[in-house]
């Protein structure tokens, strides 16, 4: 069982809390809403897994979604896929069946802006609340609460769940309607393409130079070239270290929703569906679960 950062919690009103989804990013989460004193039950796909949870955090486990909603006041959920989060929240063993009215459905999945819409009317049709809030920062972000969450709904609701997911984020901000959110996460993941592309070429162009490359990035770090990435991921691509992370798998996953969701904006996004290539290049290594910044691979291999 992975264990969570330290984190000092901001004083809030206990609420009883529903967390849906145990996987790399929603363990911890749902970690740190049991230790800032929320009243947590869990549920995972593997039962095994959220009795585990239960057992270290003193939450509680429940065999559906249904059962794991009663009378929680938010649910959270963070898995896969749309069809991940569809298979939770609707049906009679779903998420909806079970919340009470008034009660808030909040989403971390990575998904489409397309569900999130979508889950935002039938939640209002059942008088339910919903609220797509994608996370960037990764497991260590989740691991230490310091995630960022951009959050697609209405301002009064949104008001409601922002204290509670301060919990496990630094910086909680409502980005626009239902669905914005997820479109958000697209813009996020449309930038980190772009800069993961451009210092694998430049890490591989400066050991063809035969430069010291951690030296030099060390020097351009601390120049406009700096970038979350350089500092996290600069040293080990020259390393070429990529056990870790944000998977590759997952980034595909990602960037499939952004040219899904450009071909309907009708956004011209040439570098990022050139990006989505090279990650397919990088799957064909056998590179899937690496991290992205395995790009570097193709250059050198």
């Amino acid at each position: 069982m992975a264990t969570i950062g330290t984190k000092s919690y901001d004083a809030v009103v206990a609420q009883k809390v529903t967390f849906l989804g145990l996987g790399v990013m929603g363990l911890p989460m749902a970690g740190h809403l049991a230790r800032a004193g929320h009243d947590v039950t869990v549920y995972n796909r593997t039962p095994a897994k959220a009795q585990a949870w239960a057992a270290e955090f003193g939450g509680k486990s429940a065999a559906t979604p249904r059962e794991a909603v009663a009378d929680a006041q938010i649910v959270f959920a963070c898995v896969g896929n749309d069809d991940d989060l569809r298979s939770i929240v609707l049906g009679p063993d779903g998420a909806f069946a079970g919340m009470a009215p008034g009660a808030v459905f909040v989403d971390h999945t990575t998904a489409s802006a397309d569900v999130a819409r979508e889950l935002y009317a039938q939640a209002k049709d059942l008088g339910l609340n919903f609220v797509d809030a994608p996370v960037s920062g990764g497991q260590a972000g989740a691991v230490n609460g310091v995630l960022t969450i951009m959050c697609g709904g209405e301002q009064a609701v949104f008001d409601a769940i922002k204290p509670v997911a301060q919990c496990f984020g630094r910086a909680v901000t409502l980005v626009g309607p239902p669905g914005a959110g997820q479109l958000a996460k697209m813009v996020n993941q449309i930038c980190i393409a772009g800069i993961v592309q451009g210092l694998s070429e430049a890490v591989a162009f400066g050991q063809a130079a035969d430069l010291d490359m951690k030296l030099v990035l060390d020097v351009i770090s601390k120049g406009a070239a700096q970038s979350w990435q350089m500092e996290n991921r600069g040293g080990t691509m020259v390393d070429d270290k990529f056990d870790f992370g944000f998977a590759v798998d997952w980034m595909r996953k990602d960037l499939g929703l952004v040219l899904a969701e450009a071909r309907h904006n009708g956004a011209r996004l040439p570098l990022t569906a050139l990006v989505d290539q090279f990650y397919g290049d990088v799957q064909k290594m056998g590179g899937g679960r690496w991290d992205t910044s395995s790009l570097i691979k193709r250059l050198r291999d």
